[in-house]
């Protein structure tokens, strides 16, 4: 009787084992680059409806602060915007690790913005900006916010 043994040799066992590393390590990096492209829309969506709660907050007190406020890390100053409650949920909703820096002036015909660094740079932008004229965009860096409108 002649025997003949199945199976496979352990070079293609060790062949087949090498190319599953291979494809699984190219799908983790993807998947780190969408979790991180995930955390910038975050971002651009915080400052979106921060940009509404500021707006509401200046139609209730005709002013986006009675204290100026001029480059800070956005701690919540009192008579600002960015001690509203309203205001201040978008702020403290960010993802962790990014920074924020805030501008506003007093009176009725004063203004704000607010820059965020954002999780991955996009091109040479690596912040987000909004401000009390309608602007939302990407900036290269928190530190170019000078002023209450976006550069």
């Amino acid at each position: 009787m002649i025997s003949k043994n199945k199976g496979f040799t352990l070079i293609e066992l060790l062949v087949v084992i090498a190319i599953i590393g291979i494809l699984s390590s190219v799908v983790l990096a993807s998947l780190n680059t969408a979790r991180s492209k995930g955390q910038n829309a975050k971002v651009k969506a915080q400052m979106a409806g921060l940009r509404g709660a500021a707006e509401i907050y200046y139609d209730t007190n005709q002013s986006y602060a009675t204290t100026a406020v001029t480059g800070t890390a956005c701690a919540s100053v009192a008579a600002t915007l960015l001690a509203d409650t309203g205001v201040r949920s978008y702020l403290d909703g960010m993802p962790n690790g990014v920074t924020e820096k805030c501008y506003a002036t007093t009176g009725s015909t004063g203004g704000y913005s607010v820059a965020t660094s954002l999780i991955v740079a996009e091109g040479t932008n690596n912040a987000w900006c909004v401000d009390s004229t309608g602007k939302s965009k990407a900036i290269s860096d928190t530190t170019a916010l000078v002023a209450v409108t976006c550069p």
